[in-house]
């Protein structure tokens, strides 16, 4: 068998059936490009007939993108496959995707039909659309669900038509990973044709198991597992990309691989989050913000130590530059040590028990993280006058006005005051504090989320600001999110400067 695992990307298309995550056709030409340099192996643009966007979306990926297989999803109908076909004529490789309910609780409360008729549908949609393209993709969807000796005649029957791949979908992330390996195992040892086409798992993370049962479906004998980065989509979303190939890039006694270049995760999971508004969960594994970050002080000693205490991965192997050592009330002498001596300060024995006292009552009064700046106050350097302060920030915008923001801030304890016009207020406000400061950074993720209902909502900003080698994060929070994307940018270069 071969050991490869194709993975299959639909970010584009189920990821984007998260309400207020839908992106316009040039943002879905840009992911794409970026899944092809990631190195997926088919890139799922979209449903053609659900809309002229998609439609248009499927033209304008496959002549932007070349290496990718590009797949146009459809129902089992031949006004859709007919549309499908249209969407791919540009592709250099294409796939349509068609399929039906495989499950009795499908076929009889969502096509009020039975067995015969629902396997006569999907059996004909398959030759239907092999008439067009060679490569056939079928879904059978609520696998998970599916009687599996219903599911093996399905299976069956469809490769028999002409089908290259099936997928086997937990559409509603239902099963246990014991029950869904044991159902693709199933399929193996009772569809006689069943080496004539790659088994692929679709799974949903209803019950936070999407990751675990695709896996479980690669063991069992599954070459295909279709997924999403940062594993947006439907409901709770689907199988996480970067979850599963680092899952297998880890677990080398599995015997599989993938081609992607995981180099390139971290850096898509930023723009796909930015371009999609959806926020990455800091905890989220591989591309969280904490996932390489480390706070308890027994945590942090094992780290110094030896990376590997507390480190099954590399942080660069998925782009992120390097580990965080995070001091917190939570982190001890070694950590405080640690951070001391790469800003250049030597300190014995005796000293670090008496700043270690100090830095745990300033850890617990700022209820935040210990930032360098603040080390530094603890050494005694004079920092007060050694930040960037916001003085003052005048907005002006509205209906056919040019937004225009004056900002004034305090550096190294003098005022400089600077107008700037922009796309939009926040836009204005962040190229006046650039001015003043001479800043070259570049702004890589800018998110805002409303954490407070009525008149008087609280936003929250997050910004990740690219300087020189350095990433930095800025944060805040604020009824006024002009006030809130200047105060965050601020906070990001403060920590620098």
């Amino acid at each position: 068998m071969n050991n490869k695992i194709y993975i299959f990307d639909t970010t584009l298309r189920d990821g984007e059936q998260v309400p207020g995550c839908q992106l316009t056709t040039n943002e879905k030409v840009i992911i794409a490009k970026e899944l092809e340099l990631l190195g997926v192996d088919v890139i799922e643009a979209g449903f053609p007939i659900s809309s002229p966007g998609d439609f248009e979306s499927v033209i304008q990926i496959s002549k932007a993108v070349s290496a990718p297989t590009i797949c146009a999803l459809t129902r089992a109908r031949e006004g859709d496959i007919d549309v499908a076909v249209d969407s791919l004529k540009y592709a250099k490789n294409k796939r349509i995707h068609t399929g039906i309910g495989a499950s009795d609780f499908h076929i009889l409360h969502k096509f009020n039909s039975n067995r015969a008729e629902v396997l006569q549908r999907g059996v004909e949609a398959v030759k239907y659309a092999k008439k067009f393209v060679e490569d056939i993709e079928f879904y059978a969807e609520d696998a998970g669900r599916a009687d599996n000796q219903f599911l093996a005649q399905m299976v069956e029957a469809v490769i028999a038509a002409g089908a290259t791949v099936v997928n086997i979908p937990d559409t509603n992330g239902y099963c246990l990973p014991d029950e869904y390996g044991a159902k693709i195992k199933y399929l193996f040892e009772n569809v006689k044709n069943i080496h004539k086409a790659i088994i692929s798992v679709h799974c949903h993370n209803d019950l936070g198991l999407a990751t675990a049962n695709s896996l479980a479906g690669v063991i069992n004998g599954a070459r295909q597992i279709e997924c999403t980065i940062n594993g947006i989509g439907e409901r709770a979303g689907n199988t996480s990309l970067e979850e599963v190939v680092m899952a297998i890039k880890t677990h080398q006694e599995m015997g599989v691989y993938t081609e992607i270049n995981t180099k390139r995760i971290y850096p898509l999971s930023r723009k796909v989050s930015s371009m999609m508004r959806m926020p990455v969960q800091p905890n989220k594994a591989i591309v969280g913000k904490n996932a390489f970050a480390h706070s308890s002080g027994i945590h942090q000693d094992g780290m110094i130590k030896n990376k590997k205490n507390y480190e099954i991965m590399e942080p660069e192997d998925v782009g992120v530059s390097e580990s965080s050592i995070i001091l917190t009330a939570r982190s001890g002498r070694a950590a405080l040590k640690y951070r001391l001596e790469l800003l250049g300060y030597t300190i014995d024995k005796d000293q670090l028990e008496i700043k270690y006292e100090e830095f745990l009552k300033l850890a617990d009064a700022k209820k935040d993280n210990v930032n360098d700046k603040d080390l530094r106050a603890l050494m005694g350097e004079g920092v007060e006058n050694r930040g960037i302060f916001l003085e003052e920030l005048e907005v002006t915008c509205g209906y056919k006005i040019q937004p225009k923001a004056k900002v004034t801030l305090k550096v190294n304890g003098q005022n400089q005051t600077v107008i700037s016009e922009g796309n939009g207020p926040v836009d204005a406000a962040l190229k006046s504090v650039k001015t003043i400061l001479k800043d070259e950074s570049t702004l890589e993720e800018f998110l805002v989320q409303t954490i407070t209902e009525g008149h008087n909502d609280f936003g929250k900003v997050h910004m990740t600001v690219k300087q020189g080698n350095n990433t930095l994060y800025g944060f805040s929070a604020n009824t006024d999110i002009v006030l809130a994307s200047v105060e965050a940018y601020l906070d990001a270069i403060n920590k620098v400067y």
